[in-house]
């Protein structure tokens, strides 16, 4: 599990910020494939060529294509890093990302935790 050995090198809070950071970029990676489905859309009616046409319809299906990967990416990295953080409070003292990595099971995706403020374990899934 690639999530827990990276918040077990930098912790949870660099994690999380990584985390948020590569979602944003694929929503900017989304917002160009935008701009190049608009583009390519725009190019075909000014193309009289039926191969200048098939070039500006793959183009178009590629910017699509890459637009809709986005998107998804940009949900899936957005959606673990919000879920992972609404889990990182100790529900015994209420201290926020204040715990250590004790254990992870990488089947499951689930993390054992040890609070250092209250010495209290639980689990969180990512």
């Amino acid at each position: 599990m690639k999530a827990a050995q990276t918040i077990r090198r930098l912790g949870f809070r660099k994690w999380y910020e990584r985390e948020l950071i590569q979602s944003h970029l694929h929503l900017v990676l989304l917002i160009l494939a935008a701009v190049g489905l608009l583009g390519s859309l725009e190019v075909y009616g000014f193309q009289e060529v039926a191969g200048g046409r098939l070039l500006a319809v793959a183009c178009a299906a590629a910017s699509a294509a890459i637009g809709v990967w986005a998107l998804r990416r940009y949900l899936f990295l957005l959606m673990r890093a919000e879920n992972a953080a609404h889990q990182a409070v100790c529900p015994s003292c209420q201290a926020y990302a204040r715990w250590t990595l004790l254990d992870e099971d990488d089947p499951a995706g689930r993390l054992r935790v040890h609070c250092r403020a209250c010495q209290h374990d639980w689990q969180i899934e990512l």
